[in-house]
């Protein structure tokens, strides 16, 4: 085994054999607890030991085995490998700012910014920052849909080896100084990164997972600096803030100066029954306009009755996806490229996703898997473009209900707030509930 593949990496190794190289030995397990995941979920082995259950997905850690590492030496060349040269908005530059005087005090730093704010663009100065200063720099994020979009828009920027991490990925670590995954690959690292960027830091997985908060917290060094990027803050974050426990940036201006769309809501009928015109009437435009769309469903078993009506009035190509989709990413990828035109997605996509001219539906969007959050960030896939700043948001209810409205409120006050930023008068927002 490498050294490299230590530095600052968590690996199990059984007890009984000699560690391969002069390196630090942990504990698998203290009083119980995994040091791995911070967890107690455990399961019997039969000599009386016991393996972890909560990060089981990792790879099994049992109380026969021990968990090596090296200290992380930043054995990097102290050099800018920013290649980008776009230009940030006023507004951006001061986030930035912020983010690089964190950086500096090695402080935890909220960015609450609007959908569509450049928040990946944002990050560049404050990456390429570190990386000047030989430090490790990760970015985090629970989706492997985002960490797929955001791979090639790293990759344009710097000029650096990234590791990308996620699932199954195949590729074979290599010790890098940038480093892009999902939240679930902190479980490897251990007093890692000088600055860690967790990008959607409300969203499932991570948020609400013990194990995965732990993890992100183990793979901090002493000093490090902590970035928490989203569009719509918990309401831990929100108190942190006010507590003075959390710097905080907030930007409610999208990159192009243009608006979140605003929910447009329609009452139909049962819509599993019946197609409804109102959502017919929209295809057949977006047809016309050869405009891209997502169809967001409540239930994956919605998927297939929706997809079949659609096929059945329009001869466009499209497809169904969900979070158990074994072509996930390539149908993504695919409506991307164009290959298809449309998608009919659960919520697994009410993140990571962005096109140009994007429209969206969300059928149903009075049940309960609809969160406030998820219909903001629903709101969000549309109008990201400079090209096409705005779009229709359709949601198509039986009754309006009150995350709706409170997703509306959300977007109204974003959009009041982007206005005031920009000096322009702060008149109520169109947008008719019947």
């Amino acid at each position: 085994m490498n050294a490299e593949k230590l530095y600052g990496r968590l690996v199990t190794w059984p007890k009984a054999i000699a560690p391969p190289l002069p390196c630090q030995t942990l504990p698998a397990f203290k009083q119980g607890v995994c040091q791995r995941c911070g967890q107690k979920e455990r399961a019997r082995l039969a000599n009386n030991g016991f393996y972890c259950l909560k990060c089981l997905n990792m790879g099994r850690i049992a109380t026969n085995d021990c968990l090596l590492t090296i200290p992380e030496p930043n054995l990097f060349q102290a050099k800018s490998h920013l290649r980008w040269n776009g230009q940030l908005t006023k507004q951006q530059e001061q986030v930035s700012q912020d983010l690089m005087e964190s950086y500096n005090r090695r402080e935890n730093r909220l960015v609450w910014a609007v959908t569509g704010a450049g928040k990946t663009e944002m990050l560049f100065p404050l990456i390429d920052y570190a990386l000047r200063g030989k430090g490790r720099v990760a970015i985090l994020t629970p989706r492997v849909d985002v960490v797929l979009e955001l791979a090639p828009r790293l990759e344009a920027a710097f000029d650096c080896p990234i590791q990308v991490l996620y699932g199954q990925h195949g590729s074979q670590y290599q010790y890098s100084q940038l480093v892009l995954a999902t939240t679930h690959q902190a479980l490897r690292f251990y007093r890692a990164f000088d600055l860690l960027i967790i990008d959607e830091v409300d969203a499932f997985p991570f948020r609400g997972d013990a194990a995965l908060s732990y993890a992100v917290l183990r793979a901090q060094k002493i000093r490090a600096s902590v970035v928490y990027l989203t569009a719509t803050p918990t309401a831990d974050l929100k108190r942190l803030v006010t507590q003075k426990k959390l710097a905080q940036s907030y930007l409610p201006q999208r990159f192009h100066q243009g608006l979140l769309p605003q929910i447009q809501v329609k009452r139909v009928g049962n819509w599993r029954k019946h197609p409804p015109k109102k959502l017919l009437t929209s295809v057949q435009l977006w047809a016309n306009q050869q405009n891209p769309f997502l169809i967001f469903v409540p239930r994956v078993k919605d998927l297939v009755r929706v997809f079949d009506y659609l096929q059945r009035f329009q001869t466009l190509k499209g497809t169904t996806v969900h979070a158990s989709d074994p072509d996930r990413a390539e149908k993504v990828h695919d409506l991307r490229s164009g290959a298809y035109r449309y998608l009919v997605t659960t919520t697994i996509l009410e993140r990571g996703v962005t096109l140009p001219a994007l429209e969206v539906v969300i059928l149903g969007a009075d049940d309960s898997v609809f969160s406030t959050a998820a219909l903001v960030q629903i709101a969000g896939r549309v109008g990201r473009s400079k090209e096409h700043p705005d779009g229709l948001v359709l949601a198509l209810v039986q009754e309006p209900t009150l995350k709706l409205w409170a997703a509306r409120q959300q977007i109204a006050d974003l959009n009041n707030r982007a206005k005031q930023v920009a000096g322009v008068p702060t008149d109520c927002l169109e947008g008719d509930e019947n």
